[in-house]
């Protein structure tokens, strides 16, 4: 069976497709692996509201007695934040046959997203951080590098569509990263600002590859870069709110706490991301997990707006 055979899209988000209104994809880990119950559950209903409030139809991706579901109701957003602690896997691009033929639930990462939206025929999806390069995953200075780089990255670079984030997650080598999506001509735009954001920062630092005033500008870069077929994405950086901005001291200082304790305790790996953002949430006293739902919901509503302007210059 093809992608397209396992394909299920709910009515309301095949309605929209069919008649050409702006639609946002949104992925479902952060449902069942990002936040603990309820607020998962409130991030994921609050999620598409600010879809719909950004004037777009809103459709959360996640896999389910292999089927890869496009758009899930009230009903399955709960089961899936609810089921059993372990038993809803992780699905990437390199676990998603395994996450389909295991049957049960799976929650979608980027790259599953991606691909699943992209089959669907949706162009806008909204997320919280990418991933990207790892630290030590190509410096030796400090032992051999760990080549530990995420599939986000491949999956930017191979699949046509516009992604809206608050930038690569701060954890990261942002740098590194950067250079690996210029490498697969995947383009960066930052809206509003001069550097990529940080994440749960406003800022990073780093020099933004491109800049754009406001989301018209993005859109009308996105408009571009789809209509040329280059097989990229285009990655579109929305810096988080600065009234929950995460203030660059607190957030830098927790990064290389929390980095710096993950080495003395051996974690690596699939563990090393959700150890480091759970103990980052420690140290600044939650703080760090109310800047991450906020740009979640800022990326939203931001991505809604992004699609209906697309919709706009494409004509329905």
């Amino acid at each position: 069976m093809s992608i397209a055979d396992r394909l299920v899209v709910a009515p309301k988000v095949a309605d929209a497709l069919r008649r050409g209104l702006p639609v946002v994809a949104l992925e479902s880990t952060l449902i069942s692996h990002g936040l603990p119950f309820p607020q998962s559950l409130e991030v994921g209903r609050a999620s598409e509201a600010a879809v719909r409030e950004g004037g777009a139809v809103p459709a959360t991706i996640s896999i389910r007695d292999g089927k890869l579901l496009v758009g899930l109701d009230d009903a399955a957003l709960e089961a899936l934040a609810t089921a059993p602690g372990g038993s809803v896997r992780k699905a990437a691009r390199p676990s998603l046959a395994a996450a389909l033929a295991a049957g049960g639930w799976a929650a979608t990462t980027v790259s599953a997203t991606m691909i699943a939206a992209r089959e669907a025929g949706i162009r806008v999806f909204a997320t919280g951080g990418i991933g990207g390069v790892h630290r030590g995953a190509l410096d030796s200075r400090q032992g051999p590098p760990t080549f530990d780089i995420s599939s986000d990255l491949e999956e930017l670079a191979r699949t046509p569509m516009v992604v809206v984030c608050a930038g690569p997650k701060a954890i990261l080598d942002v740098p590194a990263t950067l250079e690996y999506l210029e490498t697969r001509g995947v383009p960066v735009v930052v809206v509003g600002q001069d550097d990529v954001p940080g994440f749960f920062m406003r800022h990073s630092g780093v020099p933004a590859p491109s800049t754009v005033p406001d989301l018209g500008g993005a859109a009308q870069v996105a408009h571009a870069h789809l209509e040329l077929e280059l097989g990229s994405a285009m990655l579109v950086c929305v810096p988080v709110p600065e009234s929950d901005a995460l203030s660059p001291d607190i957030g830098r200082d927790a990064i290389e706490r929390a980095h710096a304790e993950a080495a003395q305790a051996g974690v690596s790996g699939p563990a090393l991301t959700p150890w480091i953002l759970a103990r980052i949430a420690e140290l600044t006293h939650g703080a760090s997990v109310s800047a991450n739902t906020s740009l979640i919901l800022n990326n939203a509503r931001a991505a809604a707006e992004l699609a209906a302007m697309l919709r706009q210059e494409t004509g329905p």
